[in-house]
Order: C-alpha cells, then sequence, then structure tokens
C-alpha cells in the first residue's frame, strides 16, 4: 500500500509508524463530544474503531488494523469520514 499516496487525499493526517493521527480541535467541549458521538456511529458502521484521546476541546486520533498488523484502506476511508464530521462542527486542527 502506497501510504504517502493516500495521505496526499488527506492533509491534516500524518503517518506515525503503522497508524495514521490528527488532531481535532473543537470550538468547545460539548461539540468535542458531538464530534466523537458521531465518529462512533460511523466507526460501527464500518467495523472499524479510532483510537481517541479526548483533552477538554481536542480530540487526539489514531487510525490502524489492529489484526493486519498496520494500515488498511478502512483506517484511510475512516479517516475521510471523520475530517467530514470534524468540518461540520467547525473543527480546526492538524
Amino acid at each position: 500500500m502506497d501510504v504517502e499516496s493516500k495521505l496526499k487525499d488527506l492533509p491534516r493526517w500524518r503517518r506515525a509508524g503503522e497508524a495514521i493521527k490528527r488532531t481535532v480541535s473543537a470550538p468547545d467541549f460539548p461539540t468535542a463530544i458531538r464530534i466523537v458521538d458521531e465518529i462512533a456511529v460511523k466507526a460501527e458502521e464500518l467495523g472499524h474503531h479510532p483510537d481517541i484521546d479526548i483533552r477538554w476541546r481536542d480530540l487526539h486520533l489514531t487510525l490502524t488494523t489492529h489484526d493486519q498488523g498496520g494500515l488498511t484502506d478502512l483506517d484511510f476511508t475512516l479517516a475521510a469520514v471523520i475530517d467530514e464530521i470534524a468540518a461540520k462542527h467547525g473543527a480546526q486542527g492538524e
């Protein structure tokens, strides 16, 4: 898989070993929780779940496919969905 090529379509994500990461900064804490809730619904639909660390209004997200030992297309699909959700809520971040 050409990870660097896939990341060109996801400029806010960066590679970290066998994972991709992004920080989303919501306008406030309640919005951050709404973003997490929407991500959770989509993650369930896809059967793929991100690691999420919530720090006030900042969400630190990590995607990898543990049972495949690294990155798969599903990680990049969910990353694009997360970007859409974050943008809808006016979130910023890396």
